[in-house]
């Protein structure tokens, strides 16, 4: 918790005067009460259920005083909200070697139970994109509301060759921000203006230039890249990273695999395929993203499970005050209906 107006919390050192000015009204009060009753009616008429209603309602008034006394510093805290106008996009790996079977019935069948499970458990408000990729990406479903849309989109997935991790944020990324532009035939996917096809579109001069933003600071939009292997083709990952970075746009990776891996063969070839942990971390790392890995179908839900409330609801910092003073107001009511209650009148010693 911070305070807008800490100094103000020195206005607390009254509690302990406070505290002070009520014991000494107790004992002069009973100092009086034995100058005209017997010792052993004031030891009768105090009891401990006596003394606990005597004591309540001061008590519950000094709790009061206190919590409004820190609401006038201006407490803030870190709360959890609804998002709005939530867009994810979905980028599932479907290269040759999501047919390993390491996890439990395929990597491709766990990796398509779990994305229809994470787009029904999504609020209503929330569009869902989805991407596949090998050799190259491709959008399988523009963001929408359409559940059933979207659940035939992930049914739709077909396994091919490669594993092209770069595409994949980066057609994920467009889907976000529609203008941005890179270069998918390079290593580094920054565009190049020297570096144009018959079928690029021209260059803008008067375009203003892109002003990066910090990562992670864009709270409408986020990427979910499921991947089970190393990229072999397409530009690096990390540089794609990277520019979704700018746009602070998070990326949350997923490893779908065991460490160990599994030998895949196919067309007569066969290969061990393993996780590259290394580059989903620092893909996650740089955009502020998070990197979970998921060694069977049961972790996997639990993942998309976890990302569903991390990106459904938004961490905002939001003044307080008012439920300190609201607090103070209801203790003190308490405290001055129970004193009612028990003595016919409000006292507070």
């Amino acid at each position: 918790m911070k305070f807008q107006w800490p100094e103000l919390l020195l206005v607390l050192f009254v509690l302990p005067l406070a505290v002070a000015l009520y014991v000494w009204l107790v004992g002069r009060r009973k100092r009086s009460a034995l100058r005209f009753a017997s010792l052993a009616a004031v030891k009768e008429a105090i009891g401990r259920g006596q003394a606990l209603r005597r004591h309540l309602p001061p008590a519950l008034l000094l709790l009061s005083l206190a919590a409004m006394l820190v609401g006038i510093a201006r407490p803030s805290a870190i709360v959890s909200l609804p998002s709005g106008n939530q867009i994810v996009v979905l980028a599932i790996d479907v290269s040759g070697s999501m047919r390993a079977a390491d996890v439990q019935p395929s990597r491709i069948v766990a990796a398509q139970e779990a994305a229809r499970a994470f787009v029904v458990a999504q609020p209503e408000r929330t569009r869902v994109g989805l991407v596949s990729f090998a050799a190259t990406a491709s959008v399988v479903q523009v963001p929408t509301h359409d559940r059933e849309a979207l659940a035939a989109a992930v049914d739709r997935l077909q396994l091919q060759r490669g594993t092209a991790l770069g595409s994949a944020i980066l057609v994920s990324l467009k889907q976000l921000h529609p203008d941005v532009e890179y270069d998918l035939r390079s290593e580094n996917p920054r565009r190049d203006p020297s570096r144009r096809g018959p079928f690029d579109p021209p260059h803008d001069p008067s375009k203003a230039p892109f002003e990066p933003v910090p990562p992670g600071s864009d709270q409408a939009s986020a990427i979910i890249v499921l991947s089970d292997g190393q990229r072999t083709v397409g530009p690096d990952a990390v540089e794609a990273a990277k520019m979704a970075a700018e746009r602070g746009v998070r990326v949350y990776t997923v490893g779908i695999g065991t460490p160990k891996g599994e030998v895949v063969g196919s067309e007569g070839m066969s290969m061990r395929v393993k996780l590259d942990e290394p580059t989903l971390e620092k893909i996650a790392e740089v955009t502020q993203g998070e990197y979970f890995r998921a060694e069977t179908s049961s972790e996997l839900r639990q993942i998309y499970e976890f990302l569903n409330a991390q990106i459904a609801f938004e961490k905002r910092e939001l003044e307080v005050t008012a439920l300190f003073a609201a607090a103070g107001a209801a203790l003190a009511l308490l405290a001055a209906v129970l004193s009612v209650i028990w003595f016919g009148r409000f006292t507070v010693a």
